[in-house]
């Protein structure tokens, strides 16, 4: 069956289930690879999940009717695009790496001592062990990776809630 011409519920579905594989893939390598996430890497899980959870709502709502999928298309893809400008600071800070070898307070310490707003400033400013590569696989990075996957997830998204419905056996 052709992915492109399901319905919008399972074309959802296929977004939320690209989004739990990947959460599911990074917890992997957290915990069973025992590579400990930089604080760029937990805000690309948040935005994944944040992703996934529009994809999901619009494949439990299931709209009938072009409005309400633009909307969670919006949404979804508002949600991937964060991801792309939180990735896309990562790839930057591991390709033009800063002169300070430290990436700072660890994520505990950055949560007590700071409001989110400030927590927020200190990730995006990285410095030093955000810059480090402890993962690549065919020559990109972890946060290479996740930038491809949020461009794809927008871009799906946008996609699906921008096309002209047809009726699908698929529901």
């Amino acid at each position: 069956m052709n992915p492109l011409r399901w319905s919008f519920r399972a074309q959802c579905f296929l977004g939320f289930a690209t989004c739990a594989g990947l959460l599911g893939y990074a917890l992997y390598v957290q915990f069973v690879q025992h590579l400990e996430p930089c604080p760029f890497c937990i805000f690309q899980r948040l935005a994944f999940a944040a992703t996934g959870v529009m994809f999901l709502l619009g494949a439990l709502h299931g709209p009938r009717r072009s409005g309400g999928q633009r909307v969670y298309g919006v949404l979804a893809f508002l949600a991937a695009a964060t991801g792309i400008g939180i990735a896309g600071r990562h790839v930057w800070v591991q390709v033009f790496p800063p002169l300070i070898p430290s990436c700072g307070p660890g994520w505990d310490y950055m949560i007590e001592t700071n409001t989110w707003l400030g927590v927020v400033q200190k990730v995006l400013s990285a410095k030093g062990d955000c810059s480090t590569v402890d993962w690549s696989f065919l020559g990109l990075t972890m946060p290479m990776w996740s930038l491809v996957w949020f461009v794809l997830l927008a871009i799906w998204a946008l996609r699906i809630g921008f096309r002209a419905r047809k009726t699908s056996t698929f529901r």
